[in-house]
């Protein structure tokens, strides 16, 4: 049986793989670290002699604390982001290097569509397709019977996964990650390139600084347009968005905006900026296939 030191030790082994199962459920670095924290907490409270599999007692503990965090999320509903604030500082110098590196490590579009479950959901979800753990060990954490959250797991596997790969989506992602690749690099010929001459900008007021129009047409006005809001770009990226490639612009892994684009050929004809509240809340987003 080890000591309370080896637990300690053992904890420390540990540490590394909770934050990453809490940080995957909550979508915030400082909640993680946090429930990493109460957990060790708990450890040290409980009586050591009783755990048999340490690594399985603290994930299922971690996993436990998650829950009643993202089921408070929930029942207080959150307020958004605020969308001025962001976007007049600049949404990637809000964003500290160590928690850029953890978002993209992740997936920045992950992040989006987890935080779109419902808590219970994204436990079984990220418990079993993400780390393997076994539908028995997840039931008792969510309270439910194991078929019960095999279902779980699979309805947020269908949201997550909406699509299946077929030959236009794939051609479809190949344009709008040309242009999320220009607009990233600020590189006008790229973007000139990859936008159709008569292309469409429209936008929610809400999404644009002040004194930019909600309507910009033709190729040069756009690409000039969006090399000036590069910034955002540095915090986006590609997700299905109502069945069709798009973007969403999520600093701190948190939905912001949401790009639905019309791919006419190999050229964006149009994309639509949306950062009404309402309109984020009713759309369909998803990972991209592929």
């Amino acid at each position: 049986m080890p000591t309370e030191d080896g637990f300690a030790r053992e904890f420390q082994a540990q540490r590394g793989h909770l934050h990453a199962v809490a940080y995957r459920m909550l979508g915030s670095p400082s909640e993680a670290d946090d429930a990493v924290q109460e957990t060790w907490l708990r450890l040290a409270r409980h009586d050591v002699e009783d755990v048999r599999n340490l690594p399985g007692w603290l994930t299922t503990v971690v996993s436990r604390i998650c829950l009643d965090l993202l089921r408070a999320r929930a029942a207080r509903r959150e307020e958004p982001l605020d969308h001025s604030a962001v976007l007049e500082s600049g949404a990637d110098e809000n964003e500290p290097e160590h928690e850029a590196v953890l978002i993209d490590s992740v997936g920045r579009a992950l992040l989006v569509v987890l935080d779109r479950l419902g808590p219970d959901e994204r436990v079984a979800f990220v418990l079993h397709d993400l780390f393997a753990v076994p539908f028995d060990q997840i039931g008792p954490i969510v309270g439910r019977t194991t078929p019960t959250t095999k279902k779980l797991a699979s309805r947020a596997r269908h949201r997550v996964r909406d699509a299946d790969a077929t030959p236009e989506l794939t051609a479809q992602r190949h344009v709008v990650d040309a242009f999320l690749g220009a607009a990233r690099d600020g590189d006008l010929d790229a973007l000139l390139a990859v936008l159709a001459p008569d292309v469409v900008r429209t936008a929610d007021a809400a999404a644009l600084p002040a004194g930019v129009a909600t309507t910009v047409r033709g190729a040069a006005s756009v690409a000039e347009e969006t090399v000036l809001l590069r910034r955002r770009a540095q915090v986006a990226a590609l997700a299905l968005v109502d069945g069709h490639p798009g973007v969403v612009v999520a600093p701190h892994g948190r939905l912001l905006l949401a790009l639905t684009v019309t791919v006419l050929g190999d050229r964006v004809a149009g994309y639509r900026v949306i950062a009404d509240a309402a309109r984020l809340r009713g759309l369909s987003i998803s990972l991209l296939p592929g």
